[in-house]
């Protein structure tokens, strides 16, 4: 219809990770055009299988690393996500020269082309910036404190918050409209436990009756949010003038500790199931500073977009296993 508007085009960087894949599958069910780069690190192509379904020629995927492929993109984009990133604890551990480069340079070449284009931007954090904290829910202006230079785990910290600095450089002496969104625990379909995350480590366990392996005391407290509840309010953030030039934590504001998260898993998949605690030191090959708790003050962003997330953590435990179930029956039908 010639009174339509025009369709939005959108750069999703790591648009086929966990996180990515399914912000890009919500963006092609808006109709928007959607361009991924990602070097398929972590993420995963067929993370993007359904997303190809609902796009078909409105989504195209370039491979390689943000900085070396942006000259790829052959039109200038309405809209850009920057997901692209090193994830999980157990990858910052064992590689902190790719997490640190990958998380620095790639946001810098990121907001460069972003600036030169004057395109809106949203930067996805972590809740790891807070670093030790200081006090009890976090928000989003408090003090960090962070462990020593010797502690690798710090790293991913400090990198992401230079990626914030970075960001609100460009904001304040470039103009750049930016949004930065601190990610607290983000769970659901499509994340895997290879790289350290905890609840589809706990599921797999579960499902297959094998002792779920909690890490220290177990006493920790998370706050866990649904990915079908995160990435709704990216695109609200990125949509709101007044959020550019801000920061948000983003997640469930409800502590668990992971040990009671491991019987929860128990419990909700009628598992028989153990759980046995893990010392730290045989867990990691370097030294292993922990986080005690680690829960958002969300007062910011439900001011902003209204945010209230309402998919609870049973139904993404199930989900989590529906998921596992037909992944095992598909690869065994392929075996035979």
């Amino acid at each position: 219809m010639p009174n339509d508007p025009p369709q939005r085009h959108a750069l999703v960087t790591g648009g086929a990770g966990f996180v990515g894949s399914h912000l890009t599958e919500h963006l092609l069910q808006r109709g928007d055009r959607v361009t991924v780069v990602d070097d398929f690190s972590t993420g995963r192509r067929s993370n993007l299988d359904r997303a190809g379904a609902i796009g078909g020629a409105r989504l195209r995927i370039i491979e390689g690393r943000v900085g070396e492929r942006l000259d790829a993109i052959a039109d200038r984009p309405d809209e850009i996500y920057h997901l692209a990133a090193a994830v999980g604890v157990r990858l910052v551990v064992e590689q902190p020269i790719h997490t640190i480069e990958n998380n620095v340079l790639e946001t810098s070449a990121l907001l460069r082309f972003a600036t030169s284009h004057g395109v809106p931007t949203l930067v996805t954090s972590t809740s790891e910036v807070y670093g030790k904290g200081v006090r009890t829910p976090f928000r989003e202006d408090d003090d960090v404190v962070y462990g020593p230079t010797s502690v690798t785990r710090w790293s991913y910290a400090c990198s992401k918050a230079i990626d914030e600095y970075l960001a609100l450089a460009y904001h304040r002496e470039h103009g750049l409209p930016v949004v930065i969104v601190r990610l607290f625990n983000t769970v659901g379909p499509r994340q895997v436990g290879d790289y350290g995350m905890v609840l589809p480590s706990f599921v797999l366990r579960a499902m297959r009756g094998m002792p779920l392996q909690v890490h220290g005391d177990g006493r920790q407290t998370r706050c866990f949010c649904d990915v079908r509840d995160v990435v709704p309010a990216l695109t609200a953030l990125l949509a709101a003038p007044g959020c550019r030039g801000r920061i948000f934590n983003l997640g469930r504001d409800e502590p668990v500790t992971i040990e009671d998260l491991a019987r929860l898993v128990v419990r909700v998949l009628a598992s028989r199931s153990g759980i046995e605690h893990i010392p730290y030191g045989e867990v990691f090959p370097v030294q292993f500073d922990d986080l005690r708790v680690r829960q958002p003050d969300l007062t910011r962003v439900r001011d902003a977009i209204g945010f209230a997330p309402s998919i609870e953590l049973e139904r993404t435990i199930r989900d989590l296993a529906g998921e596992a179930a037909a992944t095992a029956e598909r690869e065994s039908g392929v075996a035979r």
